[in-house]
C-alpha cells in the first residue's frame, strides 16, 4: 500500500475534475491540473442575510475562492436563496457551499440554491449517541439500507441540478455504527467516506470529492494518506479529489503551525486539491494563511518531472528514484511509530532518543541573546548548543560509513534537497545500513541573503519539522530559518507541542466559528485562556456547539461546549458533566472542574504561561 508515488519528490496525485457552479460564471474546477482551490466559512447567523453577504464579500476581496455557510435546519436552507440572490446582485459569483449536519431535509433544500453541499456520513440521518453495540453483519447491512434510503434523495437531486458534493468525515463526529465496527480510527474515517461514495456511485453521481479531517495533525495525516491508498486500491475510476483541513486548530501561531503541519506535509506529497485552514479569527485571516502556506510548497519539494536537472541534481534524481522503488520506505505512513533508537547524551543532564522526548537545540548565536534571560523555572529553554554537540553531518546523496548507533547525525547544509526529502533520505540509508542513529532535524539546509518573514519562516518549519516529526524521524530538532532568537526558540517548542511530541503549556483545541455557534468563540477563548494558559500538560477544548464537539474532545481533559444559546456544557473527556450554566458563570465553573478533578493549580505570582514566556523575545 502507498499513499503517494514517492516520499522523495513532488508529483500531484491524479484526480478527475469536480466542477463547482459554472467555470463560465465564476464557478470552479477542483482538481485534474488545476491550481489547489482556497476557501473558507462564515461565522455569522445564516438567517442574518446582510451579514452573510457582507462576510463573503470580504472574503473574496482577500481571493477566498469557495465559501462555505452553515444550514442547520431546513429554514437557514431556505434563507440560502436570499443570501445567494444578493450576491450575484452584486456580481459576485464565488461558489457557495452548504455545511449540512443531521438534518436531510436541509441538505435537499440547500441543494436548490447552492452550488455545492458538503454533508458529514457521521451524522447524515444519524444521532451521535455514543452507544456501544455489536452489530451483526445483518443489522450492519440494514443500517446501510436506512443510509442509503436517506441520502439517495440529495444524490439524486445533486446529479439533477448539477451540484457537487463533499463527503467530509470528522474525527470528531464518526458514527455509533463506524465506531463498533471500526473504532475511533482511521479506517474508521475512511470506511465511513466510502459507504457514502458507493451510494453515490451506484447512482453514476461522481461529481464529488472527500475529507478526513481531525483536530489531531497526526491523525490527520494518517487518514489522509490512508484514503489516498484505498482509493487507488479501488480502481482507476475512484479518483476522487480530496480537501485538506486540521479542524478545531485554535488561533494565532498555534492553529498556523497545527494548520502547516497537516496540510503542508500533505501537499509536499502530492495530496490535496483544495483546502481550508480553520482558525478561530476572522476568516479573511484564514485565506491569507492558505496562500501562504501554498506558497512554500514549490520550495520544499523535489519536482519529480523536473528537466532543468544539472549532472550533480540528475544523480540525486536518480538515487530518489531508486530509493522511491524500494518497498522498505523509512516510515510506515499509515500508523504512527516514533524510529527506534538508542538514547544518548546530547550534554551533561540532557538524553536524546530512545524514549526521551524531542529535544530543543539552538546555534550558539541563538543561544548568546537568550541565555540571560532564562529563568530557572522557565520551561522554554534551549536543551543543546549545536556547535558544541559531536553530530556527524551526512549527504544523504553520497557514500557514508558509521561506526556505531550511538552517534546523533544530521543532513550536512548545502546538499541540494529540501529538508523533508532529504532527512527521509537519510533515514531510509540508515535502514539500509542497519543503523539507527539518533537524528537531529533542521528546518532549512539552505539560508536566504535576506531573512525570511516571521510568518514565513513559521509555516515553513512547522512543515519540514511537522512532517518529518509525524513520519516518525527526529530525535532533536533546530530551527534557523526564523532569525529572532527567541522566536525560533519558541516556535520549536509550540511546534513540539502542535505534532504531540511535547507539553510544556495548556494545549487548546477551539473550533472556528460558524452559524451554528452558541457564543463569541474568540472572546470565550481568550477569556478560557486567561484562566488556565498556565496549566501545564491540560488540554482544553472550546466548541460551539455539539456538531464535533464530544468527539474531538475524546482526547481533551475538559470541554466548553455550546449547548443553547447563553448555556453553556462542560465535559471531562467526551462526558458531559454540567449542563445549561449560563455563559456568564461558565468560565469559573470550568475552572471548579478542572480543580474538583485535581488538574488545577495555581499561578505562580499571578502570572500565566505566556507571561512566563515573556522575557524571550526577538
Amino acid at each position: 500500500m502507498r499513499y503517494c508515488e514517492s516520499p522523495y519528490s513532488y508529483q500531484r496525485r491524479k484526480t478527475r475534475e469536480v466542477v463547482v457552479g459554472d467555470p463560465a460564471r465564476g464557478g470552479v474546477v477542483i482538481g485534474g491540473d488545476h491550481p489547489v482551490v482556497m476557501q473558507s466559512m462564515l461565522t455569522c447567523d445564516t438567517m442574518d442575510t446582510v451579514a452573510c453577504v457582507q462576510q463573503t464579500l470580504e472574503l473574496t476581496k482577500v481571493g477566498c475562492q469557495i465559501v462555505r455557510i452553515t444550514a442547520p435546519t431546513v429554514k437557514d436552507a431556505a434563507n440560502l436563496k436570499n443570501i445567494v440572490a444578493e450576491l450575484r446582485a452584486r456580481n459576485c459569483l464565488v461558489p457557495i457551499v452548504a455545511d449540512i449536519h443531521f438534518k436531510p431535509d436541509a441538505a435537499l433544500e440547500a441543494a436548490r440554491w447552492v452550488e455545492k453541499v458538503r454533508i458529514n456520513p457521521g451524522n447524515y440521518a444519524d444521532s451521535k449517541k455514543f452507544v456501544i453495540k455489536e452489530y451483526t453483519d445483518e443489522q450492519y447491512a440494514a443500517e446501510l439500507t436506512r443510509i442509503e434510503e436517506r441520502f439517495t434523495p440529495l444524490v439524486r437531486l445533486c446529479k439533477e441540478l448539477g451540484r457537487a458534493m463533499r463527503i467530509g468525515t470528522n474525527h470528531g463526529s464518526l458514527s455509533d455504527r463506524i465506531m463498533n465496527r471500526f473504532g475511533d480510527t482511521p479506517l474508521g474515517m475512511v470506511e465511513s467516506a466510502l459507504e457514502f461514495a458507493r451510494i453515490a456511485r451506484q447512482h453514476d453521481y461522481h461529481n464529488f470529492i472527500f475529507s478526513m479531517k481531525s483536530s489531531n495533525p497526526k491523525v490527520m495525516i494518517e487518514c489522509y494518506r490512508l484514503l489516498a491508498s484505498r482509493l487507488d486500491e479501488l480502481g482507476p475510476d475512484w479518483n476522487y479529489p480530496i480537501h485538506l483541513g486540521v479542524t478545531e486548530a485554535g488561533e494565532g501561531e498555534d492553529g498556523r503551525i497545527k494548520s502547516a503541519i497537516g496540510i503542508g506535509s500533505l501537499l509536499c506529497d502530492g495530496l490535496g486539491d483544495t483546502i481550508r485552514v480553520s482558525l478561530t479569527e476572522d476568516s479573511p485571516n484564514e485565506i491569507v494563511v492558505c496562500r501562504d502556506l501554498l506558497d512554500q510548497i514549490p520550495v520544499l519539494t523535489v519536482r519529480a518531472d523536473d528537466r532543468t536537472l544539472t549532472p550533480s541534481t540528475a544523480k540525486s534524481h536518480s538515487l530518489l528514484a531508486s530509493a522511491a522503488k524500494n518497498p522498505a520506505w523509512p516510515f510506515d505512513p499509515f500508523s504512527f511509530e516514533r524510529r527506534l533508537t538508542p538514547e544518548i547524551a546530547l550534554n551533561d543532564g540532557v538524553r536524546c532518543g530512545g524514549e526521551q522526548t524531542v529535544r530543543v537545540v539552538v546555534t550558539r548565536g541563538a543561544w548568546e541573546k537568550v541565555s540571560p534571560k532564562i529563568r530557572e523555572k522557565d520551561d522554554v529553554k534551549p536543551e543543546a548548543i549545536y556547535e558544541e554537540l559531536n553530530v556527524y553531518e551526512i549527504d544523504p546523496t553520497a557514500d557514508f560509513e558509521l561506526n556505531c548507533e550511538t552517534q546523533l547525525v544530521t543532513v550536512k547544509d548545502g546538499v541540494g534537497l529540501p529538508a523533508i526529502t532529504a532527512f527521509r533520505l537519510l533515514a531510509t540509508r540508515l535502514k539500509r545500513l542497519g543503523q539507527n542513529n539518533p537524528i537531529l532535524l533542521k528546518d532549512c539546509l539552505n539560508f536566504d541573503p535576506t531573512p525570511l518573514p516571521p510568518n514565513v519562516a513559521l509555516l515553513r518549519a512547522s512543515v519540514v519539522i511537522g512532517s518529518l516529526l509525524a513520519d516518525g524521524i527526529g530525535d532533536a530538532i533546530l530551527i534557523r530559518g526564523e532569525p529572532g532568537a527567541g522566536q525560533s526558540l519558541r516556535l520549536a517548542y509550540n511546534l513540539l507541542q502542535a505534532a504531540g511530541c511535547r507539553s510544556f503549556k495548556t494545549d487548546y483545541v477551539a473550533c472556528p466559528s460558524c452559524g451554528r455557534t452558541l457564543f463569541n468563540l474568540q472572546t470565550v477563548t481568550a477569556r478560557i485562556k486567561a484562566r488556565t494558559d498556565h496549566l501545564k500538560g491540560v488540554k482544553i477544548a472550546i466548541m460551539g456547539c455539539i456538531v464535533n464537539g464530544p468527539g474531538e474532545m475524546a482526547d481533551a481533559d475538559f470541554g466548553y461546549v455550546g449547548g443553547a444559546p447563553g448555556k453553556i456544557n462542560l465535559y471531562v473527556g467526551k462526558t458531559p458533566i454540567k449542563f445549561n450554566i449560563p455563559e456568564g458563570e461558565a468560565v469559573d465553573r470550568l475552572v471548579d472542574l478542572i480543580r474538583e478533578h485535581g488538574k488545577w493549580v495555581e499561578p505562580e505570582n499571578g502570572e500565566t504561561a505566556e507571561q512566563l514566556s515573556r522575557p524571550i523575545t526577538r
